[in-house]
């Protein structure tokens, strides 16, 4: 897609950032930075949710081959639980930035907020539509959450978290009342609680 024209700062290398996994009641949240090859351009970047999952997996690999430098950040659920969900979306952040190859002259974030970092940042509503860049970083959050929430569905089936990826849906509602929460649970969300009968 050809991304609306946006005000880029005058630096030389941009970072992307944004994150998956704010609303799940199960698992880690997942962030990524990405700084993109101007020589190198990649075709298709949009928001990850409105991808298909094959072309998320072939941009995911695009982008990894294709980028300057790229980074994963994360935030587990004792986390989310002790700092909250915001709070915890922001460390993730800090922690893919840092985990960058190369320092980027400007770090342009999805939402409304950014977090403390060492580079001047500005935040992006709806910046996965506007920024290719932040477009690439929901593409590998997406991909990696999505992935791990497989692999858990393959060791708690009952559940049906390749389904819904841990978002509170019926399904996801009915399988914690059913059998409790795992130790993958947001303590701190008001499903788990109930269904762990502190709420």
């Amino acid at each position: 897609m050809d991304f609306e024209p946006f005000e880029y700062p005058d630096a030389s290398l941009i970072a992307g950032v944004d994150e998956v996994g704010r609303g799940p009641l199960v698992g880690a949240v997942i962030t990524a930075a990405v700084i993109l090859d101007p020589e190198n351009p990649i075709e298709g970047l949009t928001d990850s949710k409105k991808l298909t999952d094959k072309k998320r997996e072939k941009l995911f690999v695009e982008i990894k081959e294709k980028a300057l430098c790229w980074s994963l950040g994360r935030a587990e659920p004792e986390e989310i639980d002790q700092l909250n969900i915001l709070q915890a979306t922001m460390v993730a952040m800090q922690r893919a930035v840092n985990g960058l190859d190369m320092t980027p002259g400007f770090v342009l974030v999805d939402g409304n907020r950014v977090p403390e970092l060492s580079v001047p940042s500005q935040a992006v509503v709806k910046g996965d539509l506007r920024v290719a860049e932040i477009s690439a970083a929901s593409i590998l959050a997406k991909v990696t959450r999505d992935r791990e929430m497989e692999k858990l569905d393959a060791e708690y089936p009952q559940y049906g978290f390749a389904k819904h990826k841990g978002y509170p849906t019926k399904a996801h509602f009915e399988a914690l009342s059913e059998f409790g929460a795992i130790e993958q649970h947001r303590k701190s969300f008001k499903p788990v609680k109930k269904a762990l009968g502190i709420a």
